[in-house]
């Protein structure tokens, strides 16, 4: 039976250290403070804004918060993350995902000054870490102002894996880990953030062929699908470290991963659960890069 990754634990000492540097900050009079852009009613959305703003209450980061209906236009969108680049109140913004079809995401992302995508997902930011301009923070435990300056951060869902697992120690360099999924929010990032650390990288989606083949020859398997109980244990080998970083809200309003729990986690050496794993993490890296963003203006 498997032993649960649960990234409460990380997440708190991540946030005990955020709540530190905020109440330094404090005391040389700068405020920080973090603007939360949501448009629409999703569900997964609502929940995250809600998980957000309480580990914000938790390490006196103030949130300011801007909350737009469905039929909200691209430019009024536009216009107030041109604001929110403006407002010195504010050191990072975090648009929520899914926006609706007819607005251009990525234009919306790249429109974040990169010094305020404390999500990391910019052009800037994503471009730099593939052209190994900014690796050395997967590795460096101090944290240089210079390099989110004129680098930009790391984007915090996949960053959070990579901590969770060294958090957990398991071993990366050297093994197999399959992705399954290519988002620019986690897959592809994620992938490229196993391949520093010297994993030998497999990347899939929903044209691969033949999934069950590529997942059993998984070491290290992170799902990022957006798809319920995708993986079942049948699709994995014994002893494999399962991360599972799927939301996906039933129509019951229970939240459950891309991983069949049960399932797997007879086989797995270590996984982590839906909700209570990745998740937490990634809210704490989002602080932390918001606390980053306002020591780097001192």
């Amino acid at each position: 039976m498997a032993k649960i990754m649960e990234g409460k634990r990380l997440a708190e000492e991540i946030k005990s250290n955020v709540k530190q540097k905020v109440e330094m900050l404090g005391g040389m009079g700068i405020e920080v403070g973090l603007a939360l852009m949501l448009v629409g009613d999703n569900l997964s959305s609502k929940q995250y804004l809600s998980a957000t703003l309480k580990a914000c209450k938790s390490t006196d980061i103030t949130p300011y918060e801007y909350r737009f209906p469905e039929s909200v236009s691209m430019n009024e969108l536009l216009n107030t993350v041109h604001a929110i680049n403006n407002d010195e109140r504010i050191h990072g913004l975090l648009v929520f995902f899914p926006l609706p079809r007819r607005i251009n995401s990525r234009k919306i992302v790249n429109s974040i000054l990169p010094e305020k995508d404390v999500d990391g997902l910019g052009s800037i930011p994503i471009g730099k870490f593939a052209a190994e301009e900014s690796t050395l923070q997967l590795y460096s435990k101090q944290y240089d102002p210079a390099v989110t300056q004129h680098l930009g951060f790391l984007p915090c869902t996949p960053f959070g894996v990579i901590r969770l697992l060294e958090y957990y120690n398991v071993e990366i360099k050297g093994k197999h880990a399959v992705v399954i999924g290519k988002s620019l929010a986690v897959g592809k990032p994620l992938s490229l953030m196993l391949l520093t650390k010297e994993a030998t990288v497999t990347v899939c989606h929903r044209e691969t062929k033949n999934l069950a083949d590529i997942t059993r020859q998984a070491d290290i398997l992170c799902a990022a699908a957006g798809r319920p109980n995708l993986i079942t244990g049948d699709m994995v080998k014994d002893g494999v470290v399962v991360v599972d970083i799927g939301i996906n809200v039933l129509e019951n309003s229970h939240v459950v991963g891309d991983i069949d729990f049960d399932s797997v986690s007879k086989k797995a050496s270590l996984i982590t659960p839906v909700p209570g794993g990745v998740g937490p993490v990634t809210i704490a890296m989002l602080l932390e890069n918001t606390v980053k963003s306002a020591k780097a203006r001192i």
